[in-house]
């Protein structure tokens, strides 16, 4: 089974899974936090890392820290078991649709977690990506990444798509073409790309696109 066909995440939750990886976050993995919501003075640094959070302890640039108020949040509603609770257990000034969302995006597939945290997607286009479920969140978030979508562009793309319309149409008036994708190649593979594509009457892409098949095909 594919990630993209699981809608949940299968780690742990609160799992430093990709804040504690060093081909993510370098040297800073290795101060990776995890709660555990099960144990209750884990569930109590939560509490505490949320009020933080949302309090505005975290800077809006530091992706990594963000992740680990996301997590916070996701742990925290966990071990106490309603958004209700776990925003009055955070603090005075914590709510119910703050913590909401970051759980979600806590939630999402360690595949656009991992680009939350490196820096490609910003943790506030995160939040809008979160909205959606399943395929949807996929095709935005490398939508924001190949077409460099604002955070106010991906917004408006999960509002209008939970509003019913559908994700290429939400993404082309965007301006971007969900399927676009540059790479760059060896000249060697470039040249013999561009030469059996000519042979064979077809675009270079409809190659590239079998042979990735065939790799993930054989992946499963």
């Amino acid at each position: 089974m594919t990630e993209e066909s699981r809608a949940d995440r299968q780690s742990p939750i609160g799992e430093p899974v990709v804040r504690s990886d060093p081909a993510v976050t370098g040297d800073r993995a290795a101060d990776a936090v995890g709660f555990d919501p099960n144990d209750p003075d884990s569930v109590g640094e939560a509490a505490e890392t949320v009020g933080r959070f949302a309090g505005g302890g975290v800077g809006d640039d530091d992706n990594v820290l963000m992740l680990r108020g996301a997590a916070a949040c996701a742990a925290l509603v966990r071990g106490v078991g309603s958004y209700k609770e776990a925003a009055e257990r955070a603090g005075e000034g914590v709510s119910v649709a703050f913590i909401r969302k970051w759980a979600r995006v806590h939630d999402l597939p360690q595949a656009i977690r991992r680009q939350v945290a490196n820096g490609r997607i910003a943790p506030s286009a995160a939040k809008h990506v979160a909205r959606l479920g399943g395929r949807d969140r996929y095709l935005l978030a490398w939508a924001t990444i190949d077409g460099g979508l604002t955070v106010r562009e991906v917004r408006a793309i999960a509002s209008a798509v939970n509003d019913g319309a559908d994700i290429d149409d939400a993404v082309r008036d965007a301006g971007v073409e969900l399927g676009r994708l540059q790479v760059r190649l060896p000249p060697e593979t470039y040249v013999e790309l561009r030469r059996r594509a000519s042979m064979g009457t077809v675009e270079p892409g409809t190659l590239v696109a079998d042979a990735v098949d065939e790799y993930l095909a054989d992946d499963r």
